[in-house]
């Protein structure tokens, strides 16, 4: 049985490993925005669907989606039932608002990462019929258009919006928290990590809802 220390420490580097595909896929997705064509968007999503390493690291990413949100999800409950009854006077001062949703605002990131994958990466790798796009004389499957196509839809890009804005909200906590996690916690640097955690977590925001919005807006 895993001590909740040690959960806390294995949650926090799943953490940080999704923080970092969080930045490579922002790569990717911006090419979408970033020229006229969606051919580099188009090759690199084939590349992604048929490297054998790549498809390796996928199990692993999606391995550590599942333990950061199950064991996320214990040490809540756990913490809860630690501390069954409230205290009168509440200590704020060391806890951010933002710190104590992050089981919230976690559930509200799961129920995107399925509406994304459903939208997205299913459609791509099991469904069929997707559309073609001839890049080089070799036929590929047209991922950038099933993109531009979703973002016509307003409904579609608010929803899509407002679960990033979430995303936002949970990873502004989980940088500087996760480094704690693992030890890495100083009087010196804790202020340096936690303003680092605010801009990674406004940058990647920003750059996520960048592309439906100008998708959407056709800018």
């Amino acid at each position: 049985m895993y001590s909740s220390i040690t959960k806390k420490v294995i949650m926090s580097l799943m953490g940080l490993f999704l923080i970092t595909f969080l930045l490579v896929h922002l790569g990717l997705n911006l090419t979408l925005i970033m020229s006229n064509s969606s051919d580099n968007f188009n090759l690199a999503a084939h590349f992604m669907a048929s490297n054998p390493v790549v498809k390796i690291l996928e199990v692993v990413l999606f391995a550590g989606f599942i333990i950061h949100i199950l064991w996320g999800v214990i040490l809540y409950f756990q913490n809860n039932a630690a501390r069954p009854q409230s205290y009168a006077v509440t200590n704020n001062s060391q806890e951010s608002f933002l710190s104590k949703y992050m089981i919230h605002t976690g559930a509200l990131i799961f129920a995107f990462l399925i509406l994304h994958l459903m939208d997205f990466w299913y459609k791509s790798r099991f469904t069929g019929g997707m559309p073609l796009v001839l890049i080089n004389g070799t036929e590929y499957d047209d991922m950038g258009k099933l993109v531009l196509d979703k973002f016509t839809d307003p409904v579609f890009t608010g929803i899509y919006i407002a679960f990033l804005l979430f995303m936002g909200f949970h990873l502004d906590h989980s940088f500087q928290s996760a480094l704690q996690s693992i030890g890495i916690n100083h009087s010196k640097y804790t202020p340096f990590f936690k303003k680092f955690s605010r801009i990674l977590a406004v940058v990647i925001t920003i750059g996520y809802i960048a592309i439906p919005f100008m998708i959407y807006f056709k800018i």
